[in-house]
C-alpha cells in the first residue's frame, strides 16, 4: 500500500520526507491558506524539488478550466511523470480527468462520497480514486464499507485506478485501510508519527538499552565523585551537608590514610537523632561505631553492580580505586 504525506506545512514535509520511504505527497488549496502561502505556484515548485511524487489541485468550473489550469501549473516546470493532479468528482471533472489521462497525465479524483461517484472516476480512468473516510464517517456514514467497495470494484472490473484512502483521523484508520486491501492512503504528519509508536515497545526498548548498558558500561562510566567521602573527624552535621549537595542517601567516612572507616546514611542519621535528639548532629563521625560499606571497584562492569545491589537489598555501593574509596554509586545511576 502507498503512503502518502498529507500536508502542506513545509517543516512536516522537510522531516517526514527525511524518513525515505514515502511515496509522495497530497495536499489542498485549504492546506495552502492554513499555512498563510500568497505564492501558491512558488510553494509548488518548491515542493516538488523535496517529494517523489506531489499532487496538487487543478481546479476549475469546465472542464477546458481544469484541463488548462492543470496545463499551466505543468508549464511551471514540473514533470508530469511526478505529478498527479486532483480534480473533485463531477461530469465535467470526469471528461477533465479523461481527456488529461489521454494526455499522459496522472489524475486524482477526489472528494468521493459514494460508490456511484467512484464507479465515474473508475470509469473516467483516474489514476487514483479518492474517498474521504473522517469526513463521511462524521456524518454518520459507514465509510470503511465504501473504501471496501471501492476496492472490489477495482477488481472486479479490472480498473486501472488505485483507491486511496483520506482524511485519516488516527492510526486505526491505517489499519482499516490495510484490512480492506485499499492499494494507497494518505495521512497527516501527527497520524504518521504515531502509527510506529506502542507503550510495550517502548518499554520493551527501553529495557533493551538498560540491559545493554549494564553488560557494556563499567562503573567509571557513571559514579559519583563529589562530596562522595567525608573524613571520621568531621561532625555528622558536615556530612550531612555532603549528602544534600551530592544527592545520595549515603557518604564513605574514610580514616586519615583515605582507606575505608565506614559508611553514614540517611537512615542512620534518623534513627539516631528518633534516639538522641538533635544535639546528634556535633557529634564527631569517629564516635560511631564502624559500619562497613558494601564495595565494588570503579572498573568492574554494571552488571556486578546490578548483582550486589539485589545481593545485598541496599540502594548505594562505595566505589574504590587500588582500594580505597573514590565514589559512591546510586541504584538510580544504572538507569
Amino acid at each position: 500500500m502507498e503512503l502518502y504525506l498529507d500536508s502542506a506545512n513545509l517543516p512536516e514535509i522537510e522531516n517526514a520526507f527525511k524518513l525515505g520511504f514515502l511515496t509522495g505527497l497530497t495536499t489542498t488549496p485549504t492546506f495552502m491558506h492554513r499555512e498563510g502561502y500568497n505564492d501558491v505556484d512558488s510553494v509548488i515548485l518548491k515542493l516538488a524539488k523535496i517529494v517523489p511524487i506531489l499532487q496538487i489541485e487543478a481546479l476549475g468550473r469546465t472542464a477546458e478550466e481544469i484541463i488548462s489550469e492543470a496545463h499551466r501549473q505543468n508549464d511551471l516546470g514540473l514533470d508530469k511523470t511526478k505529478t498527479v493532479y486532483k480534480i473533485p468528482i463531477s461530469l465535467e471533472g470526469a471528461k477533465a480527468c479523461n481527456i488529461l489521462r489521454s494526455e499522459g497525465y496522472m489524475v486524482n479524483m477526489h472528494l468521493i462520497y459514494t460508490l456511484q461517484q467512484a464507479y465515474i472516476a473508475m470509469q473516467a480512468g483516474a489514476t487514483y480514486v479518492c474517498p474521504l473516510v473522517g469526513r463521511l464517517q462524521d456524518q454518520g456514514h459507514d465509510a470503511i464499507s465504501l473504501v471496501e467497495q471501492c476496492v472490489n470494484a477495482v477488481n472486479r472490473y479490472g480498473y486501472q485506478s488505485k483507491v486511496m484512502f483520506s482524511s485519516v483521523r488516527h492510526p486505526e484508520h491505517v489499519r482499516n485501510a490495510l484490512n480492506v486491501g485499499c492499494h494507497t492512503i494518505t495521512v497527516p504528519w501527527k497520524v504518521l508519527q504515531m502509527m510506529s509508536q506502542n507503550n510495550f515497545t517502548t518499554v520493551g526498548t527501553e529495557q533493551f538499552f538498560e540491559d545493554t548498558k549494564l553488560m557494556t558500561s563499567q562503573v567509571k562510566d557513571v559514579f559519583r565523585t563529589e562530596n562522595a567521602t567525608i573524613s571520621k573527624n568531621a561532625t555528622i552535621n558536615e556530612a550531612l551537608v555532603k549528602m544534600t549537595l551530592s544527592k545520595l542517601g549515603a557518604i564513605t567516612i574514610t580514616e586519615d590514610n583515605g582507606s575505608i572507616y565506614g559508611i553514614f546514611t540517611d537512615g542512620d542519621l534518623r534513627r539516631m537523632v528518633e534516639k538522641e535528639g538533635e544535639s546528634v548532629l556535633s557529634r564527631k563521625l569517629a564516635t560511631l561505631p564502624s559500619k562497613q560499606p558494601i564495595t565494588i571497584d570503579k572498573d568492574a562492569y554494571l552488571i556486578d553492580s546490578s548483582k550486589l545491589f539485589k545481593q545485598y537489598k541496599i540502594d548505594t555501593l562505595v566505589v574504590t580505586a587500588d582500594g580505597k574509596p573514590c565514589g559512591m554509586l546510586d541504584i538510580q545511576d544504572l538507569l
